[in-house]
């Protein structure tokens, strides 16, 4: 925080490399980013390729396997349809009723279209979960899954927040009658757009008005300046009740109701603003066409272009969408500073324009390919801009190099990795990363405390939780470290003994342990716990 209590924007961004599930769960705290875009894979059943091309205009030898539009249902998608469906509410209602649908006999079998809204729920709950109030969502998607995806999203953010199906015009034609197909061209996909809330964040955009529409609507060419105008009604109905009606009086002779008060017409008939084209007919209004802001723009967008082999800004990357896109929607759902979040962000269109547009960001991607994308992508485009590239831990060496990239967010995972919903807090003693508070059956409450090592580890470092468990009166002491304990630490924490409820004063973990599925003890189950941890926000 700086002196005046606002956030720092340092860095602008965050790069992920990993999957957005793990990576939203450990690292984005809840209600903390205002404007979420994201384009997953469509399951068109298509492997895509990529042939990559630097910005000098030189191309690899070989071409790269982007990633596979293709899901299967597997023993993975059952287990995680059965995570979700644990859950209970509306997104579990909705999942069971398309696997009812879409699936076969028993949790165990599905479809190939249940595997992917299976992937999809949970991912559209944590980022519901990240949210701001003020926040928005934009979920780009083909008509082949978009209305079972609505779905998912009415059961997750209330049909209430919905707010615009959008369709963008990708294509402008499409010859599938001469591949001999029997259905229309497919020329366009499906922008959901979902509001956290009714105070979401809301700029109405305009397009440029086309030829047609300015020649139909301002005919007039005033003189000598030159400017275009046109002349519109002012006249109102009269309203059904006193209270609802538009005033009504004579004005250049002329009594109607009018959508402006006397005193208002006199101010804009002395501006030049009103004019009676002859003596006895309805005034108008003169409005001035370099003064307006252009088209509303509605829930067709067909004004930008999808992009061609031959665009400077194509990176030959299967599914870019075009930075105009980008730039439209963020304009639209954000402001300078806010955080912008995208989880599959492909080759980082959407951090692309959240640099240009000023706003901070957050960006997932699985593979490492994606990720060397956008880093050469934001040094080509932007220069030198400030931000962290963080890889997930799936492995020992993964959590080593988190832990010397990047502490405050080693420590982050590792405390998002042990899996307890408590909330956890900042401790001002020494080694103390955090608090895990829960309630006993009878209201009272206990205390966990967590110390975190990232680094190389001493006795020393045990002694100092053990003391600040005994002064506080914790229940235990949590001592989570990279490299393994030595023999008198681990002697060190038997002899420290046990609580009253048997739970060991100090527990020793390693990031090995929770790798395996290694949780501490604590004095009640998990479920007792108050909240989930509540995460740092960028």
């Amino acid at each position: 925080m700086n002196r005046r209590g606002q956030l720092r924007f340092e860095p602008a961004g965050r790069l992920y490399l990993g999957d957005n599930l793990d990576v939203l769960r450990h690292h984005v705290a809840d209600e903390s980013v205002d404007l979420v875009y994201l384009d997953p894979p469509f399951n068109s059943n298509r492997s895509y390729n990529l042939l990559f091309k630097h910005q000098d205009g030189r191309l690899p030898a070989a071409q790269a396997k982007a990633f596979d539009d293709t899901w299967r249902w597997d023993q993975a998608s059952a287990a995680l349809y059965r995570e979700v469906v644990a859950l209970g509410g509306d997104v579990s209602r909705v999942l069971r009723a398309f696997h009812e649908f879409l699936g076969g006999s028993g949790t165990n079998s599905g479809s190939d279209m249940l595997a992917y809204l299976t992937m999809m729920a949970p991912r559209l709950i944590e980022l519901r979960r990240v949210l701001k109030p003020t926040g928005s969502l934009y979920l780009h998607c083909d008509p082949t899954a978009s209305h079972y995806l609505k779905m998912l999203l009415d059961a997750i953010f209330g049909p209430s927040n919905f707010v615009n199906e959008i369709i963008w015009k990708r294509q402008s034609s499409h010859n599938d009658a001469a591949q001999g197909a029997r259905h229309l061209g497919r020329i366009h996909d499906v922008l959901l757009f979902y509001g956290a809330s009714e105070k979401r964040t809301w700029h109405q955009p305009y397009r440029p008005y086309d030829q047609s529409y300015v020649d139909r609507f301002y005919r007039f060419t005033e003189v000598p300046s030159g400017r275009r105008y046109g002349l519109y009604d002012i006249t109102a109905p009269g309203g059904a009740s006193p209270e609802k009606r538009n005033p009504h009086y004579e004005f250049l002779g002329v009594t109607r109701y009018w959508r402006f008060s006397r005193d208002r017409m006199r101010e804009l008939h002395v501006a030049g603003r009103i004019v009676q084209t002859k003596p006895g007919r309805v005034p108008r209004q003169k409005r001035y066409l370099d003064e307006m802001p252009g088209m509303p723009v509605g829930t067709i967008w067909d004004d930008i272009s999808p992009l061609q082999a031959h665009d400077a800004e194509r990176l030959g990357y299967p599914t870019q969408k075009p930075l105009a896109l980008l730039e439209r929607i963020l304009e639209m759902s954000s402001n300078e500073g806010d955080v912008v979040l995208d989880p599959f962000c492909g080759c980082g269109t959407a951090m692309d324009a959240a640099i240009k547009l000023n706003r901070r960001w957050i960006g997932i991607d699985v593979t490492r390919l994606a990720t060397d994308i956008i880093e050469e992508r934001i040094r080509d485009q932007h220069g030198a801009v400030e931000y962290t590239f963080l890889i997930e831990p799936t492995t020992i060496d993964e959590a080593v190099a988190l832990a010397r990239k990047d502490k405050n967010e080693f420590q982050q995972w590792v405390r998002a990795r042990l899996g307890i919903p408590g909330e956890m807090r900042r401790g001002a003693d020494r080694g103390i990363d955090g608090e895990i508070v829960g309630v006993y059956d009878n209201g009272d409450t206990w205390k966990a405390l967590v110390s975190v090592k990232g680094g190389g580890i001493k006795p020393s470092d045990l002694r100092d939780l053990h003391g600040t468990v005994t002064r506080e009166n914790a229940e235990t002491g949590v001592f989570v470290s990279l490299h393994e304990p030595t023999g008198p630490m681990r002697r060190a924490a038997v002899d420290a003994g046990v609580s009253e409820d048997g739970i060991p004063r100090l527990q020793l973990v390693t990031v090995a342990d929770l790798f395996a599925g290694v949780r501490p003890q604590l004095p009640v189950a998990a479920s007792r716990a108050e909240t989930r941890p509540r995460l740092r926000a960028i």
